[in-house]
């Protein structure tokens, strides 16, 4: 009993400062945790991805800063060369390989922004706008994807069947019709990079409607209506299959006339003409006893 209770008297409650202590040490690590998580996070979708039509312009801009000493953006296309732009707070702007249709947006020291015009295919790639001012360097990256708008066909095939055609870069275009059709679009890569979507139109009936063909696309939405008939390249044979059996007919028509009467009337000439021969020969036979 007494050993038990000498025990319990070397026992000593939990110091207040070593259980701050403790307390601290988790939530540094707790914090540490949720920083490199968030670090992960941010530096996977880092990139703000931007697109742009073809021959039209964009601008992207650059982070907002105070006390700006230096911006810089840096273009890295997807074909070419890199090229910079750099501004240094007191100096005048300075370019490095890039084309006119590249440049700030307005005065530098005021609009940090980048405006491309007359965006083309190589324009595609990687830009990044560095700030530097007195709390350090900081960077925001884009990366720039060129749209194409597709060109859209609507024509009649030799069987007279409605086919819609669209033809783009990237991305690939889709079809639609209305009424739904039967077939499956087909696409066909090219050389060049293109890309053409063909769909042919097939359907039980179209309950009078001409059928309507939708080309959706992240630059375009466009509807076509048409109607098809059957082509006449079709239709020759089934003129001249015409025209032989008219014929027939019409040449058997004449044969039944003329034995209704025509027949007649050539037996009676036929008569006449042989009573006339024996009027010849009678005649010859008196000139010659004269």
């Amino acid at each position: 009993m007494g050993i038990s209770q000498q025990a319990g008297c070397c026992k000593k409650p939990a110091s207040p400062m070593n259980t701050r202590a403790a307390l601290e040490v988790v939530r540094n690590i707790t914090w540490t945790i949720v920083l490199l998580t968030s670090t992960a996070v941010t530096g996977a979708s880092g990139i703000d991805r931007v697109s742009a039509n073809l021959g039209h312009s964009t601008v992207m801009t650059c982070l907002n800063k105070t006390n700006i000493t230096m911006v810089t953006w840096k273009i890295n296309p997807k074909s070419g060369g890199q090229c910079s732009l750099t501004y240094l707070k007191g100096h005048k702007a300075e370019k490095i390989n890039c084309s006119n249709r590249i440049n700030w947006r307005s005065r530098p020291d005021w609009d940090q922004a980048l405006e491309i015009q007359q965006i083309r295919m190589a324009d595609e790639g990687n830009y990044t706008c560095e700030v530097v001012n007195a709390d350090g360097n900081f960077h925001i990256h884009y990366h720039l994807t060129v749209l194409v708008s597709p060109r859209m066909a609507l024509y009649c095939d030799d069987h007279g069947n409605p086919v819609c055609e669209a033809e783009t870069v990237k991305p690939a275009a889709e079809i639609w019709w209305v009424p739904e059709s039967n077939s499956t679009p087909r696409a066909d890569s090219h050389d060049n990079g293109t890309v053409t979507v063909l769909s042919r139109f097939t359907a039980q009936s179209t309950s009078g409607k001409n059928p309507t063909c939708t080309v959706s696309h992240a630059t375009l939405n466009e509807t076509k209506s048409i109607a098809c008939f059957p082509s006449h390249r079709h239709l020759i044979p089934c003129i001249a299959i015409f025209v032989g059996f008219l014929m027939i007919i019409t040449f058997e028509a004449a044969i039944y006339y003329l034995k209704l009467h025509g027949y007649s009337h050539f037996r009676y000439s036929s008569e006449e003409w042989d009573s006339l021969q024996d009027l010849k020969h009678l005649k010859l036979a008196s000139n010659s006893r004269i």
